[in-house]
Formats: structure tokens, sequence, C-alpha cells
């Protein structure tokens, strides 16, 4: 590993929280009614996009389907079996229930999706056919699910109704 792969890294994650950061950013902007402003945050957050994609590109970061699921099945698994708990522990330690509640949900989710990355994996690769449907996710904890939207969201409690369509 050379410094500049090192380097590669590191602006790929900077610039990846910075269109993250400026999209929630833009978000509150229109809220409070500052509509050049939000567009502002919108076209910085496009433009930190291209440079992530430039910098991931560099260190090639994007493989085959197979490939790519297969690291979504690895990252995933070590969100919710490693990364997660000890931060849920930390944060009960310190009493801090909204980093708690944010924790848990992610973690949960985290699992969801590695069962779904591993079930799109085993299709994929034993050539079964691979349903079309459009997924839904939910807007205040993530919680992901293929086909139709629940009634209520069974991690966070929010109405199914408010579920994104990700087509």
């Amino acid at each position: 590993m050379t410094k500049t792969d090192d380097n590669l890294r590191e602006a790929f994650a900077g610039e990846s929280q910075a269109n993250r950061r400026y999209l929630f950013f833009a978000d509150k902007a229109e809220k409070e009614g500052f509509k050049q402003a939000a567009r502002l945050f919108r076209a910085a957050a496009e433009a930190e996009t291209v440079h992530a994609g430039n910098h991931f590109n560099a260190m090639d970061g994007v493989g085959s389907t197979i490939d790519n699921i297969n690291a979504g099945v690895i990252g995933e698994h070590l969100e919710f079996t490693r990364m997660y708990p000890p931060f849920i522990d930390k944060a009960i330690e310190e009493q801090n229930e909204r980093a708690q509640r944010a924790f848990e949900w992610a973690n949960a989710v985290e699992e969801i999706h590695y069962n779904m990355f591993q079930a799109m994996l085993k299709a994929i690769k034993e050539k079964q056919p691979i349903k079309d449907e459009p997924y839904y996710v939910c807007p205040v904890c993530g919680n992901t699910v293929a086909g139709s939207a629940p009634d209520k969201c069974p991690i966070c409690g929010a109405p199914g109704s408010k579920f994104k369509k990700i087509e």
C-alpha cells in the first residue's frame, strides 16, 4: 500500500462525507426558506460526488457485480457484528439516548442489508431468477424492504406511507 493509496482512501471518505453533509445542509436551508443557499449546497454536493467518484475509480473501487455484492456482504456484516455493538454499549454507558437509538436502528438495518446482499449473491451465482420489484426505505431508520412498504416500520414505528420507493 502506497501513501497515494492512503490519500485516495482518505479523499474518497472526505468527499463522500461532504456530499452527505451538504445535502443535509440543503434540506435545512430549504426548510428555513433559503432557496438559493439550498441550491448552492446541492450543487456543491454534486461536485463532491464527482470528486468521490474520481477517487474511487482511481482506487479501482468498482469490480464486477458479484465482487461488488461481496463487498456489500463483508461491509454490512462488519457493521452489525463489530462496529455498532460497541458503539451502542458506549452510548448506553454515556447515557446518550439519541446516539444509542441511531446506532441501534442502523445496526438492525445493516443486518437486513447483509441478508439482502447474501440472497442476491446466491441468486446471481446460482443463476436463479431475480424478482423485479422496487425497494422501500424508511426515512427515519433506513429499514429496507423489497416489494411493498409495511403498514408500520417494525424497527422505528414510522408509518409505511412515509417509506421512499426505490425503483
